[in-house]
């Protein structure tokens, strides 16, 4: 069965939030007081607009149907710059940085954003689409995704409450290339590193699925891993199920309880594990160029026994524990101008606890043991957060 893409009629009601008559006015009057006069007699030199990279944030706004642009050191009030409607109850979303585009996991189908543009352009409908649309962790419709190197194929997580599959959408033309049985809820979805392979890491199976996804050759096999440090004992009702995990040489990582770091080797399907220090029941993962990994922690449940907190663990495997009173869902790590280094944490936790905000953690002082974390507002329950740069078009007026 085939399910094409819908283009979205010139955009009107999905062209980006904040912006109108108000936001060019404001850019006039900004151009009127900072511009210098022009010599007379001489000609006006030739404009040209700023095009400084904005090292910022996505996230995914769960309780709507938006996808923020975020500025992480915006502490005054909403950290939010920008909102881009996306489709009901956006769960993931994933950047392919050199066509300038984001893919967005919603309850209908997978949305293509412009970011330049800031409005979304298409809407790739799943294969397998809910017959209703809902919002919360157990939602159907898309989970976890990733995107292709080449960005011609998205590879989703698609949930209908009793079965999940992986649909591998062709972007440009809105076909579903392939639906492969995964186990069920894949909260996240990680693409190989050579492309070759996608893993969706199912959060009721305690498993993560191999999916073979070659481009041209991929046979769609797929081979679960069960991933259960502390067994399957409780099954449904059980919170030691993997949540997240990032990519290390190859291998994937899996926080699981504060207690145990799991690595899994894809090949050979081999898991070892490692001790954590948090002893708290974690979600998101997030892991720097440097090998420093931020894990989200949300509380004593299950076998773990600790308060919420955020665990940065240094490439030599030493620990750092911060307690907090909030919890978190996803992570991400963010890299300012000047080059310093940021843990973020997105508060969108998919049960209760959630806020409208992000924890932003500067990991040079959170290794060396001292807390200076700090939080910024971001409503609508923001659940899955990336970094993104985007061109600056930041009015004149800032800069005078």
């Amino acid at each position: 069965m085939r399910r094409g893409r819908a283009r979205d009629a010139e955009g009107a009601e999905l062209t980006s939030r904040r912006r109108g008559a108000a936001l060019a006015l404001l850019a006039l009057l900004g151009v009127a007081a900072c511009a210098p006069a022009t010599p007379s007699g001489a000609p006006p030199g030739p404009s040209s607009p700023d095009t400084t990279p904005r090292r910022l944030l996505l996230a995914t706004l769960a309780e709507g149907d938006a996808l923020a642009v975020v500025d992480p050191r915006d502490r005054r009030g909403s950290a939010v710059v920008d909102e881009i409607p996306v489709g009901a109850a956006p769960w993931d979303v994933a950047v392919h940085e050199e066509t300038g585009r984001a893919f967005v996991s919603t309850a209908e189908g997978v949305a293509v954003v412009d970011l330049e543009a800031g409005r979304r352009t298409e809407l790739l409908r799943y294969r397998h689409a809910p017959d209703h649309v809902a919002h919360g962790e157990y939602r159907p419709g898309g989970l976890g995704l990733a995107v292709s190197p080449d960005g011609e194929t998205v590879h989703v997580a698609v949930s209908t409450g009793d079965r999940s599959y992986l649909e591998s959408i062709d972007v440009s033309s809105g076909d579903v290339r392939r639906s492969t049985p995964v186990g069920l809820r894949p909260f996240d979805v990680l693409l190989g590193d050579d492309g070759a392979e996608v893993y969706t890491v199912d959060h009721d199976a305690f498993t993560v699925t191999v999916v073979d996804v070659r481009p041209g050759g991929g046979t769609g096999e797929a081979r679960p891993i069960q991933v259960a440090p502390f067994g399957t004992e409780g099954g449904l009702a059980s919170f030691e199920k993997p949540h997240y995990a990032v990519l290390d040489d190859g291998d994937l990582l899996l926080p699981y309880q504060g207690r145990a770091l799991a690595r899994v080797d894809p090949d050979s399907g081999e898991v070892s594990t490692t001790e954590l220090a948090a002893d708290t029941h974690q979600h998101g993962v997030a892991r720097a160029d440097d090998g420093t990994l931020v894990v989200a922690g949300n509380g004593p449940f299950g076998n773990a026994g600790s308060g919420p907190s955020i665990e940065v663990v240094a490439p030599d495997g030493g620990s750092t524990v911060l307690p907090t009173d909030r919890r978190h869902e996803t992570v991400s790590t963010w890299r300012g101008a000047e080059g310093r280094l940021f843990g973020v944490l997105a508060g969108g936790y998919t049960q209760d606890g959630w806020w409208d905000g992000m924890t932003v953690v500067p990991l040079d002082d959170a290794l060396a043991g001292t807390d200076t974390s700090y939080e910024i507002r971001v409503p609508g329950r923001p659940e899955t957060v990336v970094p993104v740069t985007l061109p600056d078009t930041t009015d004149e007026e800032d800069a005078s």
